[in-house]
């Protein structure tokens, strides 16, 4: 399966530019690929008390995201700020080329930027098949979370943190980044925003897209717009979990 990362920059609260731009993006890439990857809320940036940009699954977003997919015939996961009885929630989103979407809300809110004071928290993850691949979609701070994260019985291949991660903490994104790889024998996918923020906060990017060693299939510039696509093969992962089976000695986990 071939998976594309786009690191950008995004217009702060401005929905009709980061579609335009990123409709842009997907016409460029249309062929090229099966699986784009978007950054957290990227149709807004990280605006956890504009809440009026949130939006129903009937609502723009959803409806342009569908489009695409279909057009292109190419699947594309991300988070965007939705809203559903009158709760508000960070939601992942995977689409599929057929137009159907699956969804899953963040689960870990980020009480130091306050997102916990407007967003409920999500109660489940979100799991989807797709070109071969069982795939795990999370969302930025839940990188911090590894019982959330945990890979029981090898459930998915490919776990994806589309993410609002500031510079200030780069390094702790990156090592948590490969930390996921190698607990979890699977392969990791970490999509960072770049540019500065309407509340004055920095990203400097450092997306990447790991192996199941954490040893770097793709990196990315430091504080620029990027596009870049790689070949996930997934009969490398499944020989390297039999040769050596951490997996099978692995904690159970019940999350309440």
């Amino acid at each position: 399966m071939k998976i594309s990362l786009i690191q950008d920059t995004i217009f702060w609260a401005d929905k009709a530019a980061n579609l335009q731009k990123t409709g842009e993006q997907l016409t460029a890439l249309a062929g090229q690929t099966d699986l784009v990857v978007l950054p957290e809320m990227f149709t807004t940036g990280f605006c956890t008390n504009e809440l009026h940009l949130a939006e129903t699954m009937d609502g723009e977003t959803v409806q342009t995201l569908r489009n695409w997919a279909v057009k292109y015939q190419l699947a594309i996961t991300g988070s965007f700020i939705a809203t559903e009885n009158e709760n508000v929630y960070n939601r992942a989103f995977f689409v599929f080329p057929s137009g159907e979407i699956r969804t899953a809300d963040k689960r870990h809110l980020f009480s130091m930027g306050g997102e916990h004071n407007h967003f409920s928290a999500g109660n489940k993850r979100m799991m989807v098949n797709y070109s071969g691949l069982n795939i795990c979609v999370l969302v930025c701070y839940d990188v911090r979370f590894p019982v959330w994260s945990r890979n029981v019985n090898n459930e998915y291949d490919l776990l994806i943190y589309p993410a609002n991660f500031p510079q200030t903490r780069i390094t702790d994104w990156e090592i948590l980044l490969q930390a996921r790889a190698i607990e979890n024998q699977c392969y990791v996918c970490g999509v960072n925003r770049v540019g500065v923020d309407g509340l004055g906060i920095n990203y400097n990017g450092h997306s990447a897209l790991l192996d199941f060693k954490a040893a770097p299939l793709l990196t990315f510039p430091e504080n620029k717009s990027s596009i870049q696509t790689a070949e996930l093969r997934l009969e490398l992962l499944q020989n390297y979990r039999e040769k050596f089976a951490v997996w099978r000695d692995a904690d159970r986990f019940e999350i309440n």
